[in-house]
């Protein structure tokens, strides 16, 4: 058995899991916090994994996509949210879906302040102990996957937030075709996550997390090191 890679395969699955529960609860307390209550009320507000998990999208489909070999996205429950309900509906729809990229981004952040404030141990070494060595990998891969499904999350497809901040800037004509377009969103993902990459060899995700996710985790790397 591959200890270490069975010791990356769960850290990874933890923060992934740790991720998505604090992404799901920023949607439902922007929500309550903009006039809308329904997702608190029925406890989306909640660091429990369990009121946030899809059986399918956070456990079954990455799983599969980890034995297919390709890259590995998960999703939650839909957080449910009566536009009606807000004090501005198109402008606080927009806050909701910008709220749970944010809070990962921010999560991301907080894993850099843990790491700069444990001298000495920044940095995986053999003259550290065992438990101080896991913690510190397991934040470095916090803060990747944070900021991965923040990123990720931003694309402009539904059920992702981007489709939502989209919507905001097209009118009329574009509008109507970015409609049409959604209902082709999961096999659009397919295409671009799986038979772009290893058909025509063009890998538009690494290109798209080579400009956001790799600059950013490069900085808060360089701030938890102190460099």
């Amino acid at each position: 058995m591959n200890i270490p890679y069975l010791v990356s395969l769960l850290s990874s699955a933890c923060a992934l899991i740790i991720g998505i529960v604090i992404h799901e609860s920023a949607h439902a307390l922007a929500a309550y916090a903009l006039g809308d209550r329904t997702a608190r009320s029925r406890g989306r507000v909640s660091l429990n994994p369990l009121n946030h998990i899809d059986p399918f999208g956070t456990v079954l489909l990455p799983l599969i996509m980890i034995l297919a070999g390709g890259p590995v996205f998960a999703f939650a429950k839909p957080v449910p949210v009566y536009v009606n309900n807000l004090k501005n509906p198109r402008r606080d729809e927009v806050l909701i879906s910008l709220a749970g990229p944010a809070s990962n981004i921010v999560l991301a952040c907080i894993c850099a302040l843990i790491l700069r404030g444990m001298p000495g141990a920044t940095l995986v070494s053999p003259l550290s102990s065992d438990v101080v060595n896991l913690l510190v990998g397991f934040l470095f891969t916090a803060m990747s996957v944070n900021l991965s499904l923040a990123f990720f999350n931003l694309i402009p497809l539904p059920p992702l937030d981007g489709s939502s901040i989209l919507v905001l800037f097209l009118k009329g004509r574009a509008l109507q075709t970015y409609y049409e377009v959604q209902r082709y969103a999961m096999p659009i993902l397919i295409v671009v996550l799986y038979v772009l990459p290893s058909v025509l060899h063009i890998d538009l995700l690494d290109w798209y997390f080579g400009v956001t996710v790799d600059p950013l985790f490069l900085g808060l790397l360089r701030f938890a090191l102190g460099a």
